[in-house]
């Protein structure tokens, strides 16, 4: 075994380590741009590609962004993989894969014409299908990779024909004659909803999401956290660039739609996270709730940008970008930490873990900052931005349409309800996981990972941290963004007092995450101080309560199913269809009572079941034509011609 990892870790160093490099600099050339020149536009076009557009590729202040977002998480998982790596059996699946998945996201976010992007878009896809397939002697990573590629394609298709109605009848499918185009109403609308289909497939809004849950956990974990944590992130980024740029002025009521999927979205996500056991499926389930939030602050920044609302604009429009950012940090750090869970247990469902924050204690530090950030509780960063999405939301009583007033602050509670059960739900996953006692053998064996996985997890730790206590400096550096699509920018932030941020008015609202981080940090402190110096010292450890039982098994700890269960008894009749069967065995029998809880995915057998079924049946009918004598055959051709021909005679 040493002697086979030895021959892979040259061929692993060398890919990431390049992967590594290429991405840094890369990083450090946007953000320059970004924070030297951020009104500066540099485009050019290449020879290639259709004949008389080329291949053009721009760099503005939006591009900057989502690649500062591309390449900092391609150049941390990179430095995780060059340890994760050594430990994956079939090295050649995904070392050749894995540097074009990163390519094809920067090309994406650099085209600045259709068919570039496209191209793009599907050679990000297709890399992505083949890293999900690496252990595709599974049947459920075959079954995952099948659905992603179908509904890939599927998202292709929209986004080709939200395109082609861009480019309208002259075919100008540079972007910069799509800006000038200004389509009517009802094409706006087409796009729009072409744009949910296509963009909103690969990022997981619902009911598009089926494929997320499936292919996320398939992939390597390194793969995972870029594939959750960045490429959904550049779907949201094609879904700005066309509606936000490339559309023109938004109609109010195109802010409601995109209102109402995001908040939908979100609380169906964090449902199904709350559901699962096996980690990675928690995770991939998390960032549907989180994509959610983006774009129900997207759909926000819509309605005040249609009603002509530029500060309120720009404050929510700046909230969904904070938490794309955040969001490829903590999403990152959870999948390198059940990646480094695995790679120390061989396994992912919660169930069978527990106990290993004795074990693994960096990694389970760590990946507590990755659940606080992501419960959006401060000082880190998932609250400055959530914190922000609600700040926007409180502005709707100031918009004119009624629907608005009515909606916004609906969605608002379901963001507020998402956020509560975001809490519970890794509370259950960082508790289950790492607290308790030992579930199996494979966890009393476990041992730390390795130093290049645990920097990895600790700089995104540390990412978290100084976003929630500076947000000032996040937002600041958001604004030009903000300003060339909206037209407004939130207030300059790091002139504020105590580096505390005020996104509207000081006498409105005001956050210091700096003040709030040395005030729980000196109180958590002190708390430790004297419970250590003046409480009882008779006691310093025990064991944990029994329920009665001497030496209670470890199978009789909470586990991640009845963790759920209130929470399922409210919601899953709704959200799951959930049944629950209890067994009672006879008077004197000795065999246990069983619960059986029976889950429904509602999106999946409302919308894909039945298209399935067709698909099944047409196929079933259409496959006796491989079996017909060659005189059938010649009489079907017959009177297809005659049809075509009576079709033809009679076309207008």
């Amino acid at each position: 075994m040493a002697a086979v990892v030895g021959r892979r870790a040259p061929a692993t160093s060398l890919v990431y380590g390049a992967a590594l490099a290429i991405s840094a600099a890369l990083l450090a050339i946007v953000a320059g741009h970004l924070a030297d020149n951020p009104g500066v536009v540099s485009a050019v076009a290449l020879p290639l590609g259709l004949p008389w557009t080329g291949a053009r590729f721009r760099l503005d202040s939006l591009s900057a962004f989502f690649l500062v977002v591309v390449n900092l998480g391609g150049a941390v998982t990179s430095l995780y993989g060059l340890g994760y790596g050594r430990h994956e059996s079939q090295p050649h699946r995904v070392l050749p894969f894995y540097p074009a998945f990163l390519a094809g996201m920067n090309l994406v976010v650099l085209a600045d014409d259709a068919f570039s992007f496209l191209l793009s878009w599907e050679f990000m896809s297709l890399a992505s299908w083949a890293l999900v397939m690496a252990h595709h002697r599974d049947e459920a990573n075959r079954r995952a990779g099948y659905i992603y590629l179908v509904m890939a394609s599927f998202g292709t298709l929209a986004l080709l024909l939200a395109f082609g109605l861009l480019a309208g009848p002259a075919g100008t499918y540079a972007f910069d004659a799509m800006r000038a185009a200004h389509p009517g109403l009802l094409a706006a609308g087409a796009v729009l909803a072409l744009m949910l289909l296509g963009a909103g497939s690969k990022a997981g809004l619902v009911p598009l999401h089926a494929w997320l849950p499936l292919a996320h956990p398939a992939a390597p974990s390194h793969v995972s956290a870029l594939m959750s944590g960045i490429m959904t992130k550049v779907a949201i980024y094609g879904f700005i660039r066309v509606v936000f740029d490339l559309l023109g002025e938004p109609a109010w009521w195109s802010g409601v739609v995109v209102l109402l999927i995001g908040g939908a979205t979100a609380v169906l996500g964090i449902l199904h996270a709350l559901m699962e056991k096996d980690l990675k499926r928690l995770l991939a389930y998390s960032t549907i709730e989180n994509i959610g939030v983006v774009f129900a602050s997207l759909g926000l920044a819509l309605a005040f940008k249609a009603n002509a609302m530029p500060s309120a604009a720009a404050l929510a429009f700046t909230a969904a970008l904070f938490h794309v950012l955040n969001h490829s940090f903590f999403k990152s750090l959870l999948f390198f930490g059940a990646g480094a869970v695995l790679s120390a247990t061989g396994e992912r469902d919660m169930e069978r873990l527990g106990g290993l924050i004795h074990r693994l204690p960096v990694t389970s530090f760590v990946f507590l900052v990755g659940c606080v950030s992501i419960s959006a509780l401060p000082p880190f960063n998932g609250f400055a931005s959530e914190w922000l999405v609600f700040q926007a939301i409180l502005q709707s009583p100031e918009l004119p349409q009624w629907g608005l007033k009515v909606i916004v602050p609906a969605v608002g509670g379901m963001l507020a309800l998402a956020a509560a059960l975001a809490a519970a739900c890794f509370v259950k996953a960082f508790g289950i996981t790492f607290l308790g006692r030992a579930r199996s053998t494979a966890v009393e064996r476990a041992h730390e990972v390795d130093r290049w996985s645990l920097a990895a997890m600790a700089m995104l730790a540390v990412f978290c941290l100084l976003a929630g206590i500076l947000p000032g400096f996040v937002i600041d550096s958001l604004s030009p963004v903000t300003l060339s699509l909206i037209g407004d920018r939130m207030p300059v932030q790091t002139a504020q007092p105590w580096l505390s941020i005020v996104p509207i008015a000081e006498s409105r609202s005001s956050y210091n995450g700096l003040l709030v981080f040395v005030f729980i940090t000196i109180s958590a402190s002190l708390a430790a101080f004297f419970i250590h110096r003046f409480a009882s010292h008779a006691l310093r450890r025990g064991p944990a309560w029994g329920c009665g039982f001497a030496d209670a098994v470890p199978s009789a700890q909470y586990t991640a199913v009845s963790f759920a269960q209130p929470i399922r008894r409210v919601f899953g009749s709704f959200a799951f269809r959930a049944r629950e069967t209890v067994e009672m065995p006879a008077p004197g029998a000795l065999e246990p009572a069983r619960l059986k809880v029976d889950f429904h995915d509602v999106a999946w057998e409302t919308f894909y079941q039945p298209i399935t079924g067709a698909i099944d049946f047409a196929t079933d009918r259409l496959n006796h034509l491989q079996f017909l004598t060659i005189r059938r055959y010649l009489t079907l051709v017959f009177l297809y011609l005659v049809i075509l021909l009576l079709v033809l005679a009679l076309w207008p």
